[in-house]
């Protein structure tokens, strides 16, 4: 962790500053508030130094591609290389301006420099005649957010320094200008600017007038932004782009670079809620950790919360006020809290042992419990709380906290259920579906099996009150299914029915899909409901399968069978292999590419069978009359190829 002065995100609303993963389209995530610009000093954790861990150890994980291509466009790692570039200022100027540039290769065709308006250098370097415009642009950009900045489509807009710096590929002069549309806190705050090769250059170019000069060969009108063969790029032209990079870079003073576009993590926060910081102030400003034997710091009750822009325990005056134990000085505590989302960053390490008063956590019990088998949550904080997670777990583990680096093996994010006009539910659009009032029409077991069996787990699923229905006569039949219940053993039909129900079930249920699970056990109950019997083990076998998705009958049903303790702590039924064998399989017979016909034959036919069968089939001959069969192909239980010439 450490402390820096800078420009931060501001919610006025929320009265506190935010991460960059909790502003959402220029918004507070939290209050929908448009977030601005503040100069605060504040405490960051270093994430950056994991960014390759945390980007390389996605791959590891069972997690939905979607949230782990969200990661690593968070993360943002790009190749490309540092170069500078000397500012021409008077004889005696020692400045000079660093950019990193994933094109390199385009140096000879950098035409002009652009820095953001709040660049540190902008002052040391604007020439007196450009002063005046130049703060006047500074103010004007000050009112905009980084969003409104970054706008591809927006109209250009830019201001003259009156400085020229030397491009170290041509040796040239070229001007420097500042730009909203390029942004202190993204790479280092100034860029070399290529128009001929990249569209938001090109653009600024054609609003100045500036120069543009192709360094790519290309036949396509301008802006030419991929690779291709250099042309006026001095001893490098005639070579690819691509190639020439690192002796390129070597030539003009540069060196090959990677960067990535996630930032520390702020984590101070202006709030009382959070966890106090354990850092005290001495009277010269020094920072000190809270010794270890005086943790943990505690909030105090006794704070008045005024809209101060100032974290409320600004105001707790006895409370901040801390006395050093070796000098007896009155020094003062940190007032800023903690981003909660650092609290649930460990928060799972807790389950385990979770009155534990002496550590954190218990290590013998994470061992056993942890890391977490699978997570099931939205896809809302994919760069929120589970990159976090991801981070403190590394963190711990370095430490040798942990024995394992990656907090969640396996992620699943469920669909959400949208409003029967398929829209997502709203008071405001008068589509809500309250949970309780389903639950006192048709049944808490019948809310549950409806959301499995709606559509796969992971699908948005629009609300259907007639579809609930046919649910509700499902958890009937079972009910029902109770009176033909006997004592006598299974047929082999019976078992055939279970033991395709059990399997279908297991596997699915394990896969996360619930809705072809509940749709197994309905035909399986229609099956059995078509008898006249059914035993009583193949009952109680059934409910113990059907027990997760619907709890409460099951286990009202497991007690009138007079059976001990509760369904849901019964063995899990395991299938018997030799009834969940198909004793026909239907072969569609593809005839040169194309589904001619299909027959059913026997599962456990061998390939040369399946085809002497087809072959002697009556409906084969009309493709085969005055021809021959070049190639035959069976896949077993699924398919049979023919190519007949």
């Amino acid at each position: 962790a450490y402390r820096k002065e800078g420009l931060v995100n501001w919610c006025a609303k929320c009265q506190t500053v935010l991460a960059n993963e909790q502003v959402v389209n220029g918004r507070c995530e939290r209050c929908d508030t448009p977030v601005v610009q503040k100069n605060l000093k504040q405490w960051y954790f270093k994430i950056t130094e994991y960014a390759e861990r945390l980007l390389n150890d996605l791959d590891k994980l069972d997690w939905p591609e979607g949230i782990k291509m969200m990661q690593r466009n968070w993360i943002g790692k790009s190749s490309g290389a540092s170069l500078r570039f000397p500012i021409q200022n008077g004889q005696d100027s020692q400045e000079s301006i660093e950019v990193f540039t994933t094109r390199p290769d385009t140096v000879f065709g950098a035409t002009y420099m652009v820095l953001a308006p709040e660049n540190e250098l902008v002052g040391r370097i604007t020439t007196e005649p450009q002063k005046a415009e130049v703060r006047r642009y500074q103010r004007q950009t000050a009112q905009k957010t980084e969003l409104e900045r970054s706008f591809l489509d927006k109209q250009k807009t830019g201001v003259f320094t009156g400085a020229y710096a030397i491009n170290p590929a041509t040796q040239e002069p070229i001007p420097v200008w500042i730009a909203d549309y390029v942004i202190a806190s993204y790479g280092t705050g100034a860029i070399m600017a290529v128009p001929a090769h990249d569209e938001r250059d090109f653009a600024f170019a054609r609003e100045y007038g500036l120069p543009i000069r192709r360094v790519i060969k290309s036949d396509t009108p301008l802006p030419h932004t991929g690779a291709g063969e250099l042309i006026d790029s001095g001893s490098f032209s005639g070579r690819d782009s691509t190639a020439a990079i690192p002796e390129l870079v070597k030539s003009v003073g540069g060196r090959l670079k990677t960067t990535y576009r996630l930032r520390d993590w702020l984590v101070s926060r202006q709030r009382f809620w959070g966890a106090p910081i354990p850092v005290v102030y001495d009277q010269t400003g020094g920072e000190h950790l809270v010794p270890e034997d005086q943790l943990p710091v505690t909030l105090p009750m006794d704070v008045e919360f005024l809209p101060t822009g100032q974290s409320p325990l600004a105001l707790a005056t006895d409370w901040k006020r801390y006395t050093d134990p070796e000098t007896k000085t009155e020094w003062r505590r940190e007032v800023d809290t903690l981003d909660t989302f650092v609290c649930s960053s460990w928060y799972y390490l807790r389950f385990p042992t979770p009155d534990l008063d002496t550590a954190p956590f218990g290590k013998e019990e994470v061992e056993k419990w942890l890391p977490v088998d699978i997570y099931v949550g939205g896809a809302e904080h994919a760069v929120l709380h589970l990159l976090y997670a991801r981070f403190f777990t590394k963190v711990l583990f370095d430490a040798g906290f942990l024995s394992f680096d990656e907090p969640f093996s396996r992620l699943r994010n469920p669909g959400m259920i949208l409003g029967p006009d398929h829209n997502k539910m709203s008071k405001s659009k008068g589509n809500v579906i309250s949970p309780d009032e389903v639950i006192a029409t048709y049944g808490a077991d019948t809310l549950r099996l409806y959301e499995m069996f709606m559509a796969p787990f992971e699908m948005e699923k629009p609300w259907s009150t007639t579809s609930i229905v046919g649910v509700r006569r499902f958890v009937d039949k079972v009910w029902r299914l109770q009176e033909q219940v006997v004592s006598q053993p299974a047929d082999e039909a019976e078992r055939r029915i279970l033991h395709k129900a059990i399997k279908k079930v297991t596997e699915d249920s394990q896969h996360f899909k619930f809705n072809t699970a509940v749709s197994a056990m309905m035909q399986a109950v229609n099956a059995f409901s078509d008898r006249a019997a059914i035993s009583e083990e193949s009952y109680l076998k059934f409910i113990t399968i059907l027990n997760p998705y619907a709890p409460h009958m099951t286990e009202e049903l497991w007690s009138r069978f007079k059976q001990k303790g509760f369904c849901s702590l019964a063995p899990w039924p395991r299938y018997d292999p030799q009834y969940v064998q198909e004793e026909q399989i239907e072969y569609p017979v593809q005839i040169n590419g194309k589904i001619r016909f299909k027959v059913r034959l026997s599962a456990d036919l061998p390939t040369d069978e399946v085809l002497a069968q087809i072959k002697a089939d009556t409906r084969l001959a009309p493709y085969t009359d005055g021809k021959r069969i070049e190639k035959e192909l069976v896949v077993p239980s699924r398919l049979v190829s023919l190519v007949i010439i």
